[in-house]
């Protein structure tokens, strides 16, 4: 018998990541949280639609990200929302990361929040900058496969 795990909801998501980037590997990490952060998180009380992670000595941080102070919570409550939280993650993971973002054009999105197994997680993405003309041409993909769905859907309903 394997490991279970149990992944819960979606707490927060970053809908924009998947327009602006091309999203060519993904991470998961864990995140480092004081006082009743995690109360808010469970609550999504988080938005990550700014949010970055840059790598600097040998560790991972997200900026930007918005955890909103927990109502009920007392003086164990962070001063700044929007602070930089440090990820955890292996040693090698972030080294590939730090590799693989120096290139040209790479950056480190994180795309959602979620907790599995009682622990809060971040899913990072390694994405690569869309021009214009990519974000109007995923946009025509989208609209076509629509369209094909409906015609589907339409035709299924003809036949009985």
């Amino acid at each position: 018998m394997g490991k279970k795990t149990t992944e819960g909801k979606v707490l927060a998501q970053n809908k924009k990541a998947s327009h602006d980037y091309f999203i060519e590997d993904t991470y998961e990490a864990g995140m480092v949280l004081t006082g009743t952060e995690i109360k808010s998180l469970r609550m999504a009380r988080a938005n990550i639609n700014d949010a970055f992670a840059t790598i600097r000595n040998g560790e991972i941080h997200v900026h930007n990200m918005h955890i909103s102070p927990f109502e009920q919570g007392n003086r164990s409550n962070p001063a700044d929302p929007t602070r930089a939280r440090k990820l955890l993650m292996h040693k090698s993971q972030i080294n590939k990361l730090l590799g693989q973002s120096k290139q040209e054009g790479y950056t480190i999105v994180p795309l959602k929040v979620y907790v599995r197994n009682g622990y809060a997680k971040l899913l990072l993405g390694l994405g690569k900058g869309k021009k214009q003309f990519d974000k109007r041409e995923s946009a025509a993909k989208k609209d076509a496969q629509r369209d094909i769905q409906r015609a589907l859907k339409e035709r299924q309903k003809v036949a009985r």
